[in-house]
């Protein structure tokens, strides 16, 4: 195999992977040496790092996926948010999305508590509107379903997938243009969301500690998005009903 069919072979590869592909992967599927083939990968990794192309191949999770680059972000998402109708929600179905798309995947009981509310109801509207889906059960007393935002919520908010999430205070913006909601999160009192637990500042003059806290929750990731086993249908709304 010459090294530009190499390279054509591993774009390839890459684009029709669901997960990073690792250099191992790589090459037991071309049945190469790992060296020639990050040699080759190197080579398509620097020719998609050209300003002229929309799209790149990142090194991320022990291995290697096409995203499309940041400067063209904006444009992919009005695009995908144009393939659909305005979807209105509620401000606390907004805050409890937002809890569940930072620190997912996440229980009912876990969300109820940084809320300071019951979100069995919030919970099935979001389910109903298929923005968030279940993601097996926690292994505790109990055994709680796990909630994690689905496909449908990258669709709506014009993301690849959960690498791109952006900031708190970003997604705010988005949620509002994506979702038709004219608000912004609302201030921790009465039941609303604990804006510490998920990084959202009410004003621009935030207490210091809720700086640090959403600082703390920016770096948490989703790379445990895929969870456990999905619930079956029957499964998930009883369990949304009975706020498990």
């Amino acid at each position: 195999m010459t090294n530009e069919e190499r390279k054509a072979a591993l774009e390839a590869i890459i684009y029709a992977a669901d997960e990073p592909a690792t250099i191992e992967q790589l090459a037991k599927a071309l049945g190469e040496e790992k060296l020639a083939v990050q040699a080759s990968l190197d080579e398509l990794v620097a020719s998609y790092a050209a300003e002229e192309r929309g799209i790149e191949v990142r090194a991320v999770a022990g291995g290697y996926k096409l995203y499309t680059k940041p400067q063209q972000h904006d444009v992919v998402r009005r695009f995908i948010k144009s393939l659909r109708p305005p979807l209105r929600l509620s401000m606390p179905a907004l805050e409890t999305l937002a809890v569940i798309a930072y620190k997912q995947p996440v229980t009912s009981p876990e969300i109820s508590e940084i809320r300071g509310v019951n979100t069995s109801g919030v919970i099935s509207t979001l389910l109903d509107k298929h923005l968030i889906t279940t993601a097996g059960r926690k292994e505790v007393m109990g055994r709680p379903i796990l909630y994690k935002t689905s496909k449908e919520f990258l669709m709506r908010f014009g993301l690849s997938d959960l690498e791109e999430l952006p900031s708190l205070k970003e997604f705010e913006a988005l949620a509002r243009e994506a979702l038709g909601s004219d608000e912004g999160f609302a201030p921790t009192e009465n039941g609303s969301t604990n804006e510490a637990s998920i990084g959202v500042s009410a004003t621009e003059n935030s207490a210091s500690a809720k700086m640090e806290a959403r600082e703390e929750l920016l770096e948490e990731t989703a790379a445990n998005n895929e969870g456990m086993p999905e619930a079956t249908s029957d499964e998930t709304q009883k369990a949304a009903a009975a706020g498990e």
